[in-house]
Order: C-alpha cells, then structure tokens, then sequence
C-alpha cells in the first residue's frame, strides 16, 4: 500500500509559502535565523522565528486559543481545499488528525504568569487548555470538522516523526482513508532557557558538522500533510515509503555515541521502503550542531551509507524547530521532490563555516547550488530526540 503525501502546508522562518521558502533554500541559500532578545530576557540569541502575520482565532474557544494554534491554522489554511475534499470523499469520522508538538501554547501561560507575578491575577485571555499537549490536535479537527481520530505525539524532537508514522499506521490499519498529520511547535522563554541551561544553545548561527559547532538555535513552524493511499491526480506524486521509530533510552538528554537506536531507526525504514542505502539520493540529518549528536549522527551515516550520499543540515535555515521539526524537514525535502520546481534536483545546502571536525568521519555534504541533475528520487530525513527516542522516515517518489 503506497501512502501518498498529497499535499503540504508549511510555515517556517524561511517564510509562509512554497515559493518563497523554495527560493530562500535553493536559490539564495539564505538563513531565516535572526538575532533578537524577545524570548531570552534580554540576551540576544539568533532564533528562528515566524515573522508573517496569522490568522486570527479569536472566535475559537478560549481553551484553544494561542498562538501554536495560529500557526497550525496557518499551514491548514495552505492545503484546506484538499482536505475539505477528502473529508467529503471519505466522511468526516474517516478522516483522523495526527499531530506532533512539544510546546503546545506554552507561551501562552508564560504570559499569564508574568502579569500573575505582577498584581496576582490572570489574563482575562488567558485558559490553561492554551498549553495541553492535545490543544493542536483538537484544535484542527474543529476547524476542519473533522470527527475520526485526533491526538499528538510529544516525544520532543520526534514528535512529528512519530505522528507521519502513526498516521500511516491508521491509514494501514483501515481505521482511516485519509489523515492531516505533520507538526507545530512555537517559541516561547520555556525551551530557550531549558535548552540554554544545558549550555546546548549557540550565542551565533549554528554549524553543523563543523570543529566549531557549540550548539543548536531553536526556531519555530508547522508543517501538515494530507496523506491517503489513494492518488488523487491533483497531488505531489510523494509518498512515505518507509519509517523506523527506536528508543534506546541511553540518557535524558544526550544521544547513545554508539548511535545503536538511529541506526536501528533508520534500517527499519530502508526496510519497510524496500529499497537499499544506494537507493538514498539525500539525507536531510538531525544536524543540530551539537557535540554529541553531530558525532553520533555522521558515524552512523557513514557506516551505513559511506560518504557518497549528499548530506545537509536545513537547521541552519529554520532554527530547530523541536516538536514541529521532523515535520518542517519533511516538508523541505518534499518541496525539492516536487518535479515541476526542480527538475534538475537541486538540494538543500550545508550552511556552515566548512572546518570540518578532523574527529568526525567525511560525509558528502552539500554545497551551495549542488544538483543531482534529475529529480530527487528517495530521501531520508533523521530525528533523534531526547530520551533516545529516535526516528527516521523516507520520502519517494510515487
């Protein structure tokens, strides 16, 4: 059974539509991590922000309003039409919302705290179902009127990974035809100071791979996916051919160095495409530009897949977008999937410094304007989250 990723919603801080985030990644190479003070109480930090206006939810239930919401909306809103077709195709109870998120609206309840601590009382605006994990799930099954199946995944930066694959569960299963499913996850002062007391936070542009790397910068986004297994025609011609989860449990925070679980992860995904590391055309990594993961990561990639296979980081483009980050990355690699934009397969480049770290293995990474020369075939795209809780997923053409 083929899985087809019919249709894709992305807003991310590289922009809020196809065209312009296709341009800022492919033809500009062009970072939308910008330096700004407004999450990290007056130290500044390069984040990667959403800076387009969103859409309003002011008539939704308090509960449900924050701006997680807006920005889920605002990717809904990119692909409704076809969703609104396949709710009327299959009915609305066959159609599930599969959602990963790691903040929710989180920010929301930052903002109600302040003023707490201030005069001891709460936002009129404020409700505290704005931050419960579910909000974004439910949220999007209203808008859309949507009555089959609605939850989220909160594995950190699997989350979304994790939802692509229970989506294609449901759908394999028969409980579903069709589901909306990728992830959200917005900036709020929570997770830039968890992360920034872990000393993972970088003060400039983070650089992957690179002997200088010290750290991630964290962004936010949404990207959502109207996946079926019927070819509509109207579609992208991309399925998701193929996914492996793995928990290794290793540490809390810090990745098994052996890299055990996201080889596993990612074996099980070449095995359920049915193809071969040859196979693999480009590998977008976890790429965070920390110590411990860059090391894990392009060990096991080159033990895998050697150093032929062409390998970038897109966080540099967006920021680590945590919960929403498997999703946005998908979402990257189907747009350079798409024939119509990219024919001569043009791929995601490696922003850095290119001081390769002598302590880690050479891998192919991508250079600016560097191109397959015909369409993107199959790509792997990795998250490896915190707890050990790893998982990849490939993408093909259908």
């Amino acid at each position: 059974m083929k899985l087809y990723l019919h249709h894709c919603g992305i807003v991310c801080a590289l922009g809020d539509n196809h065209q312009d985030i296709l341009h800022r990644l492919l033809d500009k190479a062009e970072t939308g991590v910008l330096p700004t003070d407004a999450w990290s109480n007056g130290r500044t930090l390069p984040l990667g922000q959403v800076t387009s206006a969103l859409p309003d939810i002011s008539d939704m239930p308090l509960s449900m309003r924050s701006r997680n919401n807006q920005l889920a909306l605002a990717a809904l809103t990119q692909i409704r039409p076809a969703l609104d077709a396949a709710i009327a195709r299959f009915g609305a109870d066959r159609v599930a919302v599969v959602i990963g998120t790691s903040t929710s609206g989180v920010a929301s309840t930052e903002t109600a705290l302040r003023q707490f601590n201030t005069d001891a009382s709460l936002p009129a605006e404020f409700h505290y179902g704005q931050q419960e994990m579910a909000s974004p799930a439910d949220f999007l099954a209203r808008v859309a009127g949507i009555t089959g199946p609605a939850y989220v995944h909160s594995s950190a930066c699997s989350s979304s990974a994790k939802a692509m694959a229970s989506a294609a569960r449901l759908i394999k299963m028969g409980l579903c035809d069709a589901v909306l499913t990728g992830g959200v996850d917005t900036l709020c002062a929570f997770t830039v100071a968890g992360f920034s007391a872990l000393e993972s936070v970088s003060g400039s542009l983070c650089n992957p791979l690179s002997a200088n790397r010290h750290g991630i910068n964290i962004g936010e986004g949404a990207a959502l996916f109207l996946m079926s297994a019927e070819a509509d025609g109207t579609g992208s011609g991309v399925t998701l051919c193929g996914w492996g989860e793995s928990s290794d449990g290793h540490h809390m925070s810090a990745p098994d160095p052996a890299g055990g679980g996201a080889r596993l992860a990612i074996n099980q995904a070449l095995q359920r495409a049915g193809i071969s590391a040859e196979d693999i055309d480009y590998i977008n990594l976890h790429g965070t530009a920390t110590p411990q993961n860059d090391a894990m990561e392009s060990r096991v990639i080159h033990d895998l897949f050697g150093d032929a296979v062409p390998v970038s980081s897109t966080k540099p483009f967006t920021g680590h977008t945590l919960g929403a980050a498997a999703a946005v990355e998908a979402a990257l690699c189907w747009l350079a999937m798409q024939d119509k934009d990219n024919a001569q397969g043009r791929l995601p480049p490696h922003l850095w410094d290119a001081v390769a770290d002598p302590q880690l293995p050479v891998l192919n990474v991508v250079s600016r304007g560097q191109q397959l020369g015909r369409p993107v075939r199959y790509v792997l795209s990795n998250s490896f989250a915190f707890g050990g809780s790893n998982a990849a997923l490939i993408l093909g053409r259908a």
